[in-house]
């Protein structure tokens, strides 16, 4: 593996620490407040102050209304998943705990990526399944399992 990839590797690794935390305080949060819907919102209202900051210092250009009429309708949904995935923290990890609720995400992601890639779902490009990639996913599920009941 070349040093660029490596590097994203190591960046994606770290996107799913992030994630392995946020499930956490999320859980916490849900906990805490006693009420799911409200941790999830005000989580999001984070999410949106830092998308907002985000813009306010790069300044990016504004796109074109021609750019909103390319985009197709799945493009939308990015915003209702997540909300989806931050809710399922809160209400899952408490009772799972974070390793299992993590696992259990990850081979879902991982199922569901793997599906996305063969098929090209969503405008990917076509990665067609493979033994390898289908032991692979099996480990993981396994391990998901593991950490669950071992």
């Amino acid at each position: 593996m070349d040093t660029s990839k490596l590097a994203f590797v190591g960046l994606a690794a770290l996107a799913g620490m992030c994630i392995a935390l946020q499930a956490t305080v999320n859980g916490k949060f849900r906990q805490n407040l006693d009420n799911p819907t409200f941790a999830v919102f005000f989580s999001i209202c984070g999410t949106i102050l830092c998308a907002l900051l985000a813009l306010l210092i790069l300044r990016p250009p504004v796109p074109t209304i021609d750019h909103f009429k390319a985009t197709q309708w799945w493009n939308w949904i990015g915003g209702p998943l997540g909300a989806l995935i931050v809710l399922a923290g809160a209400m899952l990890m408490p009772k799972l705990g974070a390793a299992a609720f993590i696992a259990a995400v990850v081979a879902g992601q991982l199922i569901t990526s793997l599906l996305v890639d063969h098929f090209g779902w969503l405008g990917a490009s076509v990665q067609p399944i493979t033994v390898g990639r289908l032991v692979g996913v099996g480990l993981i599920i396994a391990g998901a399992i593991c950490v669950k009941n071992l």
